[in-house]
């Protein structure tokens, strides 16, 4: 009697891990046309928006005494800070536009290995470009403006602080893109999270919604970035001043995650 015949590989299996969803995330979003796009143009803005604002400033009579050049660079971050809220819903809800979601998971059953690689991939590349063109964007713009020399404290908050800030903002447009599942959706829910706070606090005139529209102008997401930049709360006292708009951001965008993580795992494809 003759044994049965079975088919062995001549490449080597073992087990998948992290490593390889994340070689699988890496190469997806640096081959994909929208990753370029939307982070040259983030990059684009920041630079061309930050040293066109300071150039200005330089050229004109405006009073700077008692305060850093940094906060110039507020304008440029607010305006790419879409690009990265686009590429972050795209990361994910373009794959189930496209039908590539299934081909993803087929490779890797572990739903939760891999939202974990898509959102590490993401918030590393969206940390690192910000980062180093707000320090560029600084380094300009304290060369061009005569202005009080920043602090140790200010000039790490202006460049980590904005690269960790866009980077969570990034990451929360990519939770609500996997709970959504449809980019054109997500991405209007993220404008609307980024704009409206602050567009209905300008309506509020009656006196019964005073607080209400003091709290909206504290944590609305621009207010909490001119927080950052200027170390205190742009409109009160008692608002976000400091880091505090990081840790925020970080405690919103861990919730959202977790959403996201619970959606995944009980939806079919």
């Amino acid at each position: 009697m003759t044994t049965p015949y079975s088919y062995v590989s001549p490449i080597p299996v073992r087990r998948a891990h992290l490593g390889d969803a994340l070689a699988s995330e890496w190469t997806k979003i640096r081959s994909v046309r929208s990753t370029m796009w939307t982070l040259g143009v983030m990059v684009l803005l920041m630079l061309g928006i930050g040293l066109g604002v300071a150039a200005i400033v330089a050229g004109s009579e405006v009073s700077t005494e008692g305060e850093s050049a940094l906060g110039l660079g507020f304008f440029g971050v607010l305006l790419g800070s879409i690009c990265v809220i686009t590429l972050g819903v795209l990361t994910v809800a373009s794959e189930y536009g496209t039908g590539m979601i299934r081909t993803t998971l087929t490779a890797c059953p572990s739903r939760g290995r891999v939202l974990t690689a898509k959102a590490i991939v993401f918030f590393l590349l969206v940390f690192t470009v910000t980062t180093l063109t707000a320090t560029v964007v600084a380094l300009a713009q304290v060369a061009m403006v005569d202005a009080a020399e920043p602090t140790g404290a200010e000039w790490l908050r202006a460049t980590v602080g904005v690269g960790l800030f866009i980077a969570l903002l990034g990451l929360l447009s990519l939770a609500v893109g996997a709970m959504i599942r449809h980019s054109a959706g997500a991405i209007t829910v993220m404008i609307g999270v980024l704009l409206l706070p602050l567009v209905a606090a300008m309506f509020m005139f009656s006196e019964s919604l005073a607080k209400v529209q003091e709290w909206l102008l504290d944590y609305a997401i621009p207010s909490q970035l001119i927080a950052l930049y200027a170390g205190k709360s742009a409109m009160t006292q008692s608002g976000p001043s400091g880091w505090d708009p990081v840790w925020i951001l970080l405690i919103i965008a861990a919730a959202a995650m977790g959403g996201a993580y619970a959606l995944l795992n009980s939806r079919d494809v």
